[in-house]
């Protein structure tokens, strides 16, 4: 188990300037989280490229005690367009 506090705490070290992290424990067991982080450096990288970087910062974790993580991984341009309906298209 990982709890979701700390989890928050390391993303936001690994990410001190995104403007949200949201961290969400899916099953109540403290090792199933979603993860929502927007962030304007994940500008010009794909989605794998944006989980790698999530998942470099995690990687004791994901060797441990969190079992599932899924990722939502935006810029403040790409959380927009999202809200407003708009269809976003990855940069590659």
């Amino acid at each position: 188990m990982f709890p979701q506090s700390s989890l928050k705490e390391k993303l936001s070290l690994a990410f001190p300037d995104a403007s949200t992290i949201e961290v969400f424990d899916i099953t109540g067991t403290q090792d199933h989280y979603l993860v929502r982080i927007i962030w304007d450096g994940f500008f010009g990288m794909n989605s794998v490229a944006r989980h790698r970087l999530v998942y470099k910062n995690l990687s004791d974790e994901m060797r441990g005690p969190i079992h599932a993580l899924t990722l939502e991984t935006r810029t403040r341009e790409e959380q927009v367009k999202k809200a407003s309906g708009a269809k976003i298209t990855e940069r590659l």
